[in-house]
């Protein structure tokens, strides 16, 4: 079996909740030998954050972004147990916490005389609203402080947060791009030491939310105005938006005039097609109240299947709207994976990764880190 990209890159996960372990996992979907170092007795925050709970007493949640990884337990306040940690990160590639400011320092674990102690260290800390902030971040919380919730929900109704944990999700994804990054700028200097502060990654979920806010932000800046809120349209593109069939919901995106033309067309519209005011999408989004409605008298005059077919065979940007369940089954099919499986490891790894431990119980392999160190992977696999 080839190798995966990150094979021999070791990683020590000491994050909890969602963001740094899912970065972890990414990582370790990528071949890294990852650690995670948990708290005795409770461990990981998620193990408790059920139900639902799987036969073996794991949380979904937990299990979500933790496969992968052999699980260490450790107490910083003992000094045997912080020996070993600091033994096993003077070994290590790739640190990654998310401990608030000072806390580690404080139990004899200093990022920056560890960097400067080992030379090919890399450290990646992921903070809630700053590096030197004491707030804890929450992915909710910063959802509502960065802009999140004011563009999302009804423009009549209430600020509405994500159903996912994206601001966790989209930090422990710019976590990893960091941790790559850096990485490759170790391996480009050959065996030059790279300064410190050139293997220092620190990610915030607030930075990253604001980050993410892409097209909104830029809409804002330009104009000058706050951005409103469309519910199920787009600030920007007519139609762009959740439509209801005869019997479910489903949505058209039409991103360019020749969508346009190419959607009217193989709805039965074609005088809208042929509408000089209704070429370009400025004209569109001028007249966008008279243009969703007509839309919404004709797409509920038959079944959602019916419009997908006939615009997908145009070309047209659209989908139903699926279930969770359906989203996360037809996924399944389409890898070939069983849902048994999945429920023990997670969805299929992203790009060319691969799963070789499932999500580790509390403390699993304790025993054998304490015995072998970063050798343990080698009898795990």
């Amino acid at each position: 079996m080839e190798p995966l990209p990150l094979s021999g890159i070791r990683v020590l996960d000491l994050s909890r909740v969602l963001a740094g372990p899912l970065c972890t996992m990414m990582l370790g979907d990528l071949g890294a030998s990852v650690l995670k170092v948990e708290r005795p007795g409770l461990g990981d925050d998620t193990r408790g954050w059920g139900p639902p709970f799987a036969d073996d007493g794991q949380s979904a949640y937990f299990r979500s972004v933790n496969r992968n990884k052999l699980s260490l337990t450790a107490d910083f306040a003992l000094h045997d147990d912080r020996d070993l940690v600091l033994a096993l990160i003077a070994e290590a590639d790739i640190v990654v916490d998310n401990f608030l400011p000072g806390s580690l320092a404080r139990s004899g674990i200093d990022a920056d005389a560890l960097l400067a102690a080992c030379p090919r260290l890399i450290w990646c800390t992921i903070a809630g609203f700053g590096v030197d902030s004491l707030r804890p971040g929450y992915d909710f919380v910063v959802q509502a402080e960065s802009g999140w919730m004011a563009i999302a929900g009804e423009p009549l109704g209430d600020p509405i947060k994500s159903g996912v944990a994206m601001v966790d999700v989209t930090t422990g994804k710019d976590a990893a791009i960091g941790i790559l990054a850096a990485l490759v700028a170790r391996e480009r200097a050959g065996g030059v030491a790279l300064p410190p502060e050139r293997r220092r990654v620190q990610v915030t979920l607030q930075s990253s939310a604001v980050a993410a806010l892409a097209n909104v932000a830029q809409n804002t800046l330009v104009s000058g105005r706050e951005a409103e809120r469309w519910g199920n349209a787009h600030a920007n593109l007519v139609p762009y938006q959740l439509f209801r069939a005869a019997d479910r919901p489903f949505v058209l995106a039409v991103g360019s005039d020749a969508q346009w033309v190419a959607a009217m067309r193989a709805v039965g519209r074609s005088e809208l097609a042929d509408d000089p005011t209704l070429r370009t999408n400025a004209g569109r989004l001028q007249q966008r109240t008279a243009v969703v409605t007509r839309l919404a008298e004709l797409f509920a005059t038959r079944p959602a299947d019916h419009w997908i077919a006939a615009l997908t065979a145009a070309g047209v940007p659209c989908g139903v709207v699926r279930s969770a369940r359906e989203a996360v089954l037809e996924q399944l099919r389409a890898h070939d994976l069983g849902i048994t499986e999945a429920a023990r490891t997670g969805l299929p790894p992203l790009w060319n990764g691969r799963v070789r431990f499932a999500p580790p119980q509390h403390g699993e392999h304790s025993v054998t880190v304490r015995e072998n160190g970063w050798h343990a992977f080698a009898r795990a696999e």
